[in-house]
């Protein structure tokens, strides 16, 4: 199995279609911080936007086509970089979905507006994985591939978007997280990938030995063994991870471990022992040590706690969001904040 799928299968991801936003000129956004778990993403489908960096660096211009990831879940500004004072923006409830739309006879925004959730605790280990902020293009057809199929996505999205037809609500939100997928396959396969595991499996050398700590976990590997599937030195490959992760392999593979026990715990009733087995630890007692040094509980209290999975939340979540109309307007007006 590839790395990005047993991510997946190790971190379960579900997206959902917030927002889709038609605003004119003047207009700004204030969104954020989501819920703990959850990673924003915006996808530009019309028009251009300006993000603020909030560190004061230089801002990042979207343009059609391009999908921001927000792994940093922060606290973030939008805007049209006219100056003008924004037009004031109102929400209404559709069926599926909130539209947020303004009365500004400027240059025109589409954009849609939604949220990944990771079942916990996997939210913080895969924000170690990812830089705090990611874009990636939809080309079209010709260009990369993944960003033709990207594109393809889009498009479907941005019909499912158009209006409330049946299905729409469920067909948005399974189009959302095959984007968070797609969006990290592209961004992976760049010249430029950004910091994180991105970088290390976009790199033709060091892809096996990604491929193999995701594959294998439960192997006592070796930095040897995994310079040799790389074809480089083990300082050049302890380098590497450095460069491009800021941890070692064997930090990701612990990560990797912990994420399996920590599933493993709370869906199987195998013993902490043979948890401990299954992800390479030949002593229990060091297993604990490792798993509570890694999530803050033993593994027996982890069981405990664990046993409402990050899917039934989710799913509970979107239930109480669906119960009414009136409360995704609410929901949509708490999510974008328009400056007045």
């Amino acid at each position: 199995m590839d790395w990005l799928s047993r991510l997946f299968e190790m971190m379960p991801v579900r997206g959902r279609l917030d927002l889709r936003c038609a605003y004119g000129a003047p207009w700004r956004i204030v969104q954020g911080p989501g819920e703990t778990n959850e990673i924003p993403y915006h996808a530009v489908l019309a028009g251009s936007a300006i993000l603020d960096d909030p560190a004061g660096g230089r801002p990042l211009h979207l343009k059609a086509g391009d999908i921001l990831l927000l792994p940093g879940n922060p606290r973030h500004v939008m805007h049209d970089s006219s100056g003008a004072k924004p037009m004031p923006a109102s929400n209404r409830a559709a069926l599926n979905f909130t539209i947020s739309e303004n009365l500004g006879s400027g240059d025109r925004l589409d954009l849609l507006c939604g949220h990944f959730a990771i079942a916990p605790p996997h939210d913080r280990l895969l924000r170690n994985f990812l830089p705090p902020r990611l874009v990636v293009h939809a080309g079209a057809a010709g260009e990369n591939e993944t960003a033709a199929q990207l594109a393809s996505l889009v498009t479907v999205m941005r019909g499912e978007s158009a209006d409330d037809r049946l299905g729409g609500r469920a067909m948005l939100n399974a189009l959302s997280t095959a984007m968070f997928a797609l969006a990290l396959r592209l961004a992976s396969e760049t010249e430029d990938a950004p910091h994180g595991i991105l970088a290390l499996a976009g790199h033709p050398r060091l892809a096996p030995a990604v491929a193999a700590l995701f594959n294998e976990p439960a192997r006592a590997w070796s930095l040897p063994e995994l310079a040799e599937l790389s074809g480089m030195s083990r300082a050049t490959l302890a380098r590497q991870f450095q460069e491009k992760l800021g941890r070692s392999a064997s930090d990701l593979l612990t990560d990797i471990r912990m994420t399996m026990a920590a599933n493993e715990l709370t869906r199987s009733s195998l013993s902490t022992g043979a948890v401990a087995e299954a992800v390479g630890y030949q002593s229990e007692a060091a297993f604990q040590r490792a798993f509570k040094s890694h999530m803050g509980l033993t593994p027996a209290q982890w069981r405990k706690t664990g046993e409402a999975s990050g899917r039934e939340i989710f799913a509970r979540r979107a239930a109480a969001r669906a119960d009414a109309k009136p409360a995704e307007t609410r929901a949509g007006q708490k999510r974008v904040r328009q400056s007045r």
